[in-house]
């Protein structure tokens, strides 16, 4: 099931639902995925109240308990909450539409429910991310984003430091 209780421009709850299942089912989870699309401050929320951080997020998984069951629909994988706000800000700073951008953050979502974890897992879900995201048509995922934008960042700063040692060596000769 898909809420948006924040509405996003040019998505509609039956086209994530529809993604949801396409990526549930790309990602080998049993169980079925609702996903709440909300604001930053009800994000903020569910942050500080889940995990003691009192920041909005672009995500949030929540697995269910093992053998966990919801009526005649069948086995709950876990739910996926995520910020319309910070998506949007996501997309127009990487010149991608919202709704992908939505769609990145679901597959997150479901890759957590799944029992990926990048925090400890040596890159095994950022590769298997990479690989979603592309057999399911979307943008750069959020793991390689991240790790994109940190090497960028490096790169911009080695560029700096040598730019001022040549400069220096430059007004020294």
């Amino acid at each position: 099931m898909v809420i948006l209780q924040k509405k996003v421009a040019g998505l509609k709850e039956g086209t994530l639902d529809r993604f949801v299942l396409r990526a549930r089912k790309a990602v080998g989870l049993h169980g079925r995925v609702n996903v709440l699309v909300t604001s930053s401050a009800a994000m903020r929320t569910l942050n500080r109240q889940f995990r003691g951080k009192n920041k909005a997020t672009d995500v949030l998984s929540f697995p269910s308990p093992p053998g966990s069951e919801s009526g005649r629909a069948g086995k709950l994988a876990g739910e996926v909450a995520i910020s319309a706000d910070v998506a949007l800000q996501n997309s127009v700073r990487l010149g991608h539409t919202v709704s992908a951008e939505i769609k990145i953050l679901a597959l997150h979502g479901i890759l957590h429910l799944a029992g990926f974890d990048h925090e400890s897992d040596n890159g095994e879900m950022a590769r298997k991310e990479a690989t979603l995201r592309r057999a399911l048509g979307l943008p750069a995922g959020l793991i390689e984003r991240v790790k994109g934008e940190r090497l960028q960042g490096a790169r911009i700063s080695a560029k700096i430091r040598h730019g001022a040692r040549t400069t220096g060596a430059r007004r020294m000769a």
